[in-house]
């Protein structure tokens, strides 16, 4: 298995389910982005986004759905909830969510406060997916009431997608407006030895 990462992007998800199923793994770290800054990139993704992960024949691009394949394909792992289980929908809406509800908007706040050059900034476009973010953000503040995980009473790949978005916060300074749940839930994730093996690789 190979994987295509870039320091703090989305491709922190699936080198951070790597770690913690412990699978042996290929890493290229790249500079940011890597369509302009990573010859041949494109060749490889023709979208050019962040992460690609090869496994044999397989090329996949999103990094949600990455985490889910390693566990499917390479579990069973307490990382991953099994059909059968009674949190299995939820743990899948929390996969979903965190991508299209979550690290969303953060693209938009990403690209007009730093990305663009300083003539194209748009600060009303960071003001409004800022707040965006925070108003998506109450549904993971109200879960992890007397929480210490998002579902299936463990810590699952829910945890990676979803704790990554609030991990790509920091970077955004939203974090100011993490609310106490959010704030406790993030500072364990970071503590866990497989997202601190990650950052060291994949840095």
């Amino acid at each position: 298995m190979k994987l295509y990462h870039c320091p703090n992007s989305r491709s922190l998800r699936p080198l951070w389910a790597l770690e913690e199923m412990e699978l042996d793994y290929e890493l290229v770290t790249m500079p940011f982005p890597p369509r302009f800054e990573y010859e041949g990139y494109l060749d490889i993704n023709p979208i050019g986004t962040v992460p690609t992960f090869i496994d044999g024949n397989l090329t996949m691009t999103e990094s949600s759905g990455i985490c889910h394949y390693l566990v499917d394909k390479y579990g069973p792992h307490t990382i991953g909830v099994a059909v059968d289980e009674p949190a299995y929908g939820e743990y899948l809406n929390w996969l979903y969510r965190s991508d299209a509800t979550l690290t969303f908007p953060q693209t938009l706040v990403l690209r007009y406060s730093q990305l663009e050059p300083e003539e194209r900034r748009i600060p009303q476009v960071v003001e409004d997916y800022s707040k965006w973010f925070m108003s998506r953000l109450r549904s993971v503040e109200a879960a992890l009431e007397g929480e210490q995980f998002l579902c299936a009473d463990r810590f699952t790949i829910a945890d990676i997608t979803v704790g990554f978005a609030l991990f790509l916060g920091v970077s955004l300074g939203l974090d100011a407006h993490y609310k106490p749940n959010c704030k406790r839930y993030l500072a364990s994730l970071m503590a866990r030895p497989a997202f601190i093996r990650a950052m060291e690789k994949g840095s």
